[in-house]
């Protein structure tokens, strides 16, 4: 009817999953942070009581973002990442040092991380200028401009230094990707990190060793075709010089504590007992497991304090040996599920700014979900990655809950009626 209300149907298997891994994460932070100390359930000097809470507030969040306008997310979208950097910038002066890192701005009591907000902020500017229909990601011009969105955040956190949240920017590169990006940058990207990782493992000497043979190899098996000789010699320098950066990077720039954990990795270095101990023991903990877990508040490793930090970084661990293969198979299956819905409803958006948003979401939650288990199982070196919706924290859980729920209002917004 003419000037009737407009109703918008949002997608409640999407709010159910989120919920249950909001829940699943409490659950596992109370286990994990419970203490003979605590006075109440509502002593808030207990870890447990301030994620409670921080959900609450997540409820309250969430409520105020499904009530504004759809179109106010496209519209304010370069404003929002002004600000994000802004804050970000602000951090160099007025930013309180916490475990290392200068990434918090304290009030009082209550610490929040920018950083942790400013993916949303950039996942809505990447989609405003992405959707702009001037903008062609074919053109070498507008690839530079999606790429500069992106990098000029990840540049501000890593000297903070916080080299795990900025390495999540590297997930929108898939995004790109879906939007026409040449797959010639995921090659070029996975060949960077497969070069990276030689280089660390056995020195840029032998790896710059290893370029020239293959590259000869290569040049003789085509001389028929006869190849430029330029072409290639051009090619071997250039992945030598970056071999002899990430060399001088990682002993020069890196930190030693993110040097152990690269070498330990690697197996260059074995540290049970120092910087290795928070994967050994997360490890250990997972391993006790079994199928089926110790139960809940049983876990051995758990409540004798073995995992430092493991109710932030390392809460799966607490899900590995209380709850088993079964229980951390449940939420993988969930993260998993959630992603794809994710991805299967950015396909069904009626805007491209919707769908590129929508995309930028699943690339982060995969990001996150992929790192932070594979480092707490030690595939991955620890780089302070939380576990979306899992990991205690009210900055990490608002940035989530307002990166997933505005794609939230935006699909709704694609069945709306009135």
């Amino acid at each position: 009817m003419a000037g009737g209300r407009t109703y918008v149907r949002f997608d409640w298997l999407m709010i159910f999953m989120y919920i249950a891994l909001v829940i699943m994460g409490w659950v596992n932070i109370y286990s994990a942070s419970l203490s003979d100390t605590a006075k109440g359930f509502w002593d808030f000097d207990q870890i447990y009581a301030r994620q409670f809470m921080f959900i609450g507030f997540s409820i309250l969040l969430i409520i105020f973002l499904l009530a504004i306008e759809s179109k106010f997310y496209e519209k304010f979208a370069s404003v929002f990442y002004i600000i994000s950097l802004v804050s970000l910038l602000g951090l160099f002066v007025f930013g309180k040092n916490i475990s290392g890192a200068t990434s918090w701005y304290a009030f009082g009591s209550f610490s929040l991380q920018p950083s942790e907000f400013a993916k949303a902020a950039t996942a809505l500017a990447l989609a405003k200028y992405v959707s702009d229909i001037q903008t062609n990601m074919q053109e070498l011009k507008h690839q530079i401009a999606a790429f500069t969105i992106i990098a000029l955040p990840a540049v501000l956190i890593v000297p903070q230094p916080d080299p795990g949240s900025a390495l999540i920017y590297a997930a929108f590169v898939f995004t790109l990707y879906r939007e026409g990006l040449h797959g010639v940058y995921l090659l070029l990207g996975l060949f960077a990190v497969m070069l990276f990782v030689s280089t660390l493992a056995f020195g840029a000497v032998w790896v710059a060793v290893a370029i020239l043979i293959i590259g000869g190899i290569i040049f003789f098996r085509n001389r028929k075709k006869r190849p430029s000789i330029i072409k290639y010699a051009l090619i071997a320098v250039g992945c030598i010089a970056f071999a002899f950066s990430v060399s001088y990077i990682f002993n020069n720039v890196f930190e030693q504590r993110h040097r152990d954990r690269f070498n330990i990795v690697l197996g260059k270095e074995v540290d049970a007992r120092g910087i290795g101990y928070n994967t050994h023991q997360s490890e250990i903990a997972i391993a006790n497991g079994g199928w089926l877990g110790k139960g809940w508040t049983q876990g051995t490793q758990t409540k004798g304090n073995f995992v430092p930090e493991q109710h932030t970084d390392y809460i799966f661990s607490t899900v590995g040996e209380e709850w088993g293969f079964v229980g951390s198979m449940l939420v993988v299956l969930l993260f998993v599920g959630l992603i794809l819905r994710i991805i299967f409803k950015a396909e069904k958006q009626k805007s491209q700014f919707g769908r590129v948003y929508g995309y930028s979401v699943a690339a982060i939650l995969f990001f996150h979900f992929f790192v932070n288990v594979g480092m707490v199982t030690g595939i991955f070196p620890t780089v302070g990655i939380p576990l979306p919706f899992f990991s205690y924290g009210g900055s990490a859980l608002w940035g989530f809950t307002i990166l997933l729920f505005i794609f939230v209002k935006l699909d709704g917004a694609n069945y709306s009626f009135s």
